[in-house]
């Protein structure tokens, strides 16, 4: 899997866009690729912030324009956060939707904002993680803002390299 550029774009807008406003990030960097997953890192106010992310190697909905499909785990040490799990969707999630996530015989449900669905803490977020290194695949289930309801289904093959790649190159203890 190769990341487009406006991919690459995308994670940048949306990495400032979860930062302090007062933040400059630099242009990610790819630090490597790790079958269906890659690892990167950038500078944000001079600080490290590495992250994973990968596309979904098949979508269901009935949808006829649909945005960019993306899952990221983000380490930011400087602000002590680590594991951020979160999901960009490509539309807008109907308000006060959940979303459902599937990891082998395990289950997590996000909140919801905007286009993106986030783990509802910290101890979800490091279990995802977990369940993502031990998992082969991924479902993600949620509803858009005009009902539209899609399954995207994610590949974790390379997911737990990738993980380690970004969790080293932050000085991160790994999950």
């Amino acid at each position: 899997m190769t990341i487009a550029r406006s991919f690459v774009s995308l994670i940048l807008a949306s990495t400032i866009l979860f930062a302090a406003a007062s933040t400059q990030a630099a242009e990610p960097k790819l630090l490597g690729q790790y079958r269906d997953w890659e690892a990167y890192r950038l500078k944000e106010d001079g600080k490290n912030v590495c992250y994973t992310a990968s596309q979904p190697t098949k979508t269901k909905g009935k949808y006829k324009k649909r945005g960019d499909v993306i899952v990221l785990v983000t380490h930011r040490p400087a602000r002590k956060e680590r594991d951020v799990v979160n999901f960009f969707a490509g539309y807008t999630f109907k308000k006060g939707s959940a979303v459902e996530v599937k990891i082998g015989g395990q289950k997590f449900n996000l909140f919801t904002k905007a286009d993106t669905a986030w783990a509802r803490s910290e101890k979800d977020e490091r279990a995802m993680v977990r369940a993502m290194m031990r998992g082969r695949r991924m479902v993600v289930t949620g509803t858009s803002s005009r009902g539209t309801r899609t399954a995207d289904t994610y590949s974790l093959l390379g997911f737990t390299r990738a993980y380690k790649r970004v969790s080293k190159a932050c000085g991160v203890k790994p999950s």
